[in-house]
């Protein structure tokens, strides 16, 4: 299953959730890739100990042969390093990403990370996107390689507002490049549940009929504590209660049976 995490607006968790849930699935025994498309690269710091600019063999070079003048290029396999934990990998990002965006449209190269991706597919059980928080060349290429969407969502208006564009954004873009795209679900993160606003705009979202996901992620220091230490959740403190509720949005996404509180005022 190929999963992108999008959201245009940027400190929603985008990179957290990306590579928590992969790495719960990592953790499962499923080879599990990591495709950081972000030229910030948060994902590849946390899950490879190391700045993007740092590497090499990076999603950008994958991407750069396609409009390079090569005989030969070079398998998708060959742009993927192991981390340090057990079958979690990822493709890097790059800051020459930024630099690379505008050849790749010139050469409408949309359609080369599907590709890309199809093909490592045949020897990753799940593979997961983690996107710039725009909508530019490289996020709507995640969204047309992804089969699922998720959608994380910081609990006020701004946000709110924000989610009713990328939803519009998501329905061109499925209707004209990808019909197989299934928004999977909205996340509610950093989710405060002693505030009123919170509690009051998820219900309000779920009333509206959006596809709000029925577990919400805390706010915790614990998070950013496991960015510093670059180490996933599941990791660094497996019993603590939002590596649970990583761990129960990971089973309601595989429809696995979860005990959920509801949501009260």
């Amino acid at each position: 299953m190929r999963r992108v995490v999008f959201n245009q607006k940027g400190g929603v968790g985008k990179s957290s959730i990306t590579c928590n849930l992969a790495a719960i699935s990592a953790a499962r025994g499923k080879r599990t890739l990591v495709v950081d498309l972000d030229p910030q690269g948060n994902s590849t710091h946390y899950l490879l100990g190391k700045p993007a600019s740092e590497l090499k063999d990076t999603v950008a070079d994958l991407l750069e042969q396609t409009v390079a003048f090569t005989v030969f290029n070079r398998r998708p396999d060959e742009f993927v390093h192991a981390s340090p934990f057990k079958n979690l990998f990822v493709m890097p990002s790059s800051p020459e990403l930024d630099f690379l965006e505008r050849k790749l449209e010139a050469k409408h190269k949309i359609y080369k990370l599907r590709e890309a991706l199809k093909k490592l597919g045949e020897s990753f059980d799940a593979i997961y996107i983690d996107t710039a928080p725009a909508l530019n060349f490289y996020t709507r290429s995640a969204l047309i390689a992804a089969q699922r969407c998720l959608i994380p969502f910081d609990c006020d208006d701004f946000s709110r507002q924000a989610l009713y564009n990328i939803l519009n954004e998501i329905r061109d873009l499925q209707e004209d490049h990808n019909e197989d795209l299934v928004v999977e679900g909205i996340v509610a993160n950093q989710f405060q549940p002693r505030a009123s606003l919170p509690k009051q705009l998820v219900r309000e979202l779920i009333e509206e009929g959006l596809p709000v996901l029925p577990v919400r992620l805390s706010s915790s220091v614990k998070m950013k504590e496991s960015h510093q230490s670059r180490q996933p959740l599941i990791h660094m403190a497996p019993k603590h209660p939002l590596t649970r509720q990583y761990e129960d949005l990971f089973r309601v996404l595989h429809g696995e049976n979860v005990e959920l509180e509801p949501l009260t005022d």
